[in-house]
Formats: structure tokens, sequence, C-alpha cells
């Protein structure tokens, strides 16, 4: 039988109140070009490993019920995570309470009244979040995606059941640990991606039966043993931990733009990484929730200032 035919029944999971498929998901995939995501009208489909082998997940919105099919060996495994992938253990009643929610920065209150059906997914996949992360490294976002979509395509499988049952024809997984670890050297400089950064991939893949554990941890605790593996800083762990934990509370500390962008929009002013978890300290525990409502406040920093060029190496 193929992947393509093993389906699991559908589940459905009810939100309880306001819900946004795609503010939630969003932060998910890494640019447009990447195919283990497609967000399409009031639907979102996600194609990843499972310990049970690749599945393809199908998410659709009918008011505050979520309604989840998925595909392939690892369908199972894919319905059982779909409630916390859509943030079922994310808890803002804190946030929002009359107290703390007093406390917070204009922006971030006004962000929070506009958008309250936002919830942090936690997707438990380290291996899946981890690899884009260190692709990210130093480089901008542009390249970065460029260079995982280039290997996803390459190197990645058609999803289960794509092309048949409303899944789209180009969703695709990602390469399996031990697919990324066969990828030659020449591969990954066609890709854009410099050795320092496939070096430290190969390394985390290397580990991955150990990182995969780490999804049962605390978020600050798992960040800590990620660190672990050298090439793999605050900056990453902050970054996977955000989508496999639905972590509230790490801020990406060493991220190009976000210290600037905190500090413009709380203080005024561009400050360091140092100047920026000043800021945010009162609000220690949710820290990435204001990071997250002052980037949907619609706030832009002044554009001014040194920017990081983009470097090609495909054709080198």
């Amino acid at each position: 039988m193929t992947s393509a035919a093993i389906t699991a029944p559908a589940a459905v999971w009810d939100a309880g109140g306001p819900y946004s498929l795609h503010q939630t998901l969003g932060i998910i995939g890494r640019g447009p070009a990447d195919r283990t995501v497609r967000l399409t009208p009031g639907a979102a489909w996600l194609a990843f490993n499972t310990p049970d082998g690749p599945a393809t997940l199908g998410l659709s919105q009918r008011g505050t019920e979520l309604h989840a099919r998925a595909w392939g060996p690892g369908a199972g495994h894919a319905l059982a995570g779909a409630p916390a992938l859509l943030g079922a253990g994310d808890d803002w009643s804190h946030f929002d309470s009359p107290d703390f929610h007093s406390t917070l920065p204009r922006l971030a209150r006004e962000a929070r009244r506009r958008h309250p059906a936002v919830r942090l997914p936690a997707t438990g996949r380290v291996v899946d979040s981890l690899v884009p992360a260190i692709l990210e490294q130093k480089v901008t976002s542009l390249e970065a995606h460029r260079g995982y979509a280039t290997l996803v395509r390459k190197f990645g499988s058609p999803a289960p059941g794509a092309g048949s049952s409303g899944v789209p024809a180009e969703l695709m997984v990602a390469p399996t640990p031990r697919q990324w670890a066969k990828i030659p050297s020449w591969e990954w400089h066609k890709a854009g991606v410099g050795p320092q950064r496939s070096a430290t991939v190969l390394r985390a893949v290397a580990s991955a039966s150990g990182l995969e554990r780490l999804a049962a941890l605390p978020a600050a605790e798992a960040a800590r043993k990620m660190q672990a593996i050298p090439g793999v800083g605050v900056w990453t762990a902050a970054e996977v931990t955000q989508r496999t934990h639905g972590d509230a509370d790490q801020v990406a500390v060493g991220d190009y733009h976000l210290a600037a962008f905190v500090g413009w929009a709380l203080a005024g002013k561009p400050v360091d990484d140092a100047g920026m978890l000043q800021l945010l300290e009162p609000w220690r525990g949710h820290r990435q929730r204001v990071v997250r409502m002052l980037y949907l406040s619609g706030f832009t920093k002044p554009a001014f200032g040194p920017r990081m060029s983009i470097q090609d190496h495909r054709g080198h």
C-alpha cells in the first residue's frame, strides 16, 4: 500500500474562542517557496516526517472548529499532534487579564485587541525547525529561504497524497536526518549554504534522536541543551523553541533586526540586545507574546542605518 493510500480518521478540535489558522501557523513556514507548508484560503497543509514515517496534515476551519485530516504512514502521529500544533496548549489568560494587560505597551495592547485569535503553535518537531534556523544564521532571510527551498526540492520527497484529495501537488516533506546527512558538499554550495552552516546542520542531524526528545522538556531547558551542539547558539535555539514548544517567552537575542525594532517600538530609539531585554523584562514569561503583538501592530522602525548585503554563493 502506498503512503498516499494510508489515511487516518479525521479529527476535530474546538478552539473555544476566536481563532486564526493563518496567523497561528504563519511562523512555521520558511518563506513563500517553502514547499513543506501551504496556506490556502480557509485551510493549511503541512508535510513532515514522524517516527512512523512521512505525513501530510490538512487543516480547515469552520467557526471555532478546526478539522484535521492526514495521509501517509505518519498520519496517526500527525493527527495526535494537531491540537498542540494549533495552539491548544497556548494559554493567553494571564496575558489577557486586566491587571497584566494594562501594563503592556500601547502598541501591544492595541494589537492584541485587533488580533485576539492568535495562538502560538507547538510542532514538537525539533529537527524540522532546527535545520532551517541554522541556515538563517548570519545571512538574510531571502538567502536562507532560497537555500532551504532548493535543498528541500532536490532532496526531500513528495508529500503523501500530494495531488489528490485536495492536497497541493507541490507539497513536499523535508529530508529526514539521514537524508540531510547524505547531501554532498557541492550541493550545499550550489544552494548558497556556506561550509560553516552546513557543518552545523550535519552535527545537528547526527544527534537527531536526542534532539527530538527535547520536545518533551520545558522550552528553556530544551533551548539550553540544544546549545550543546557547536554552532547552535541562543538565537538559533530561540527560533526553534518558538515553533516546537509554542514558547511564549524566549526572545531571539542576536537577531540582526529585532533589538532595533523593539527599541524603536518601545523606547523610540534603537537599542542593542541588552537594551531590548531590559525593555521587555517587565513582561518576562510573555516576552515573545509581546514581540508577536508588536509585529502585528504594523509598527515599522525608521528605514535607515546599515543593511546586510545579500550574498549569492551558488555560482562560485
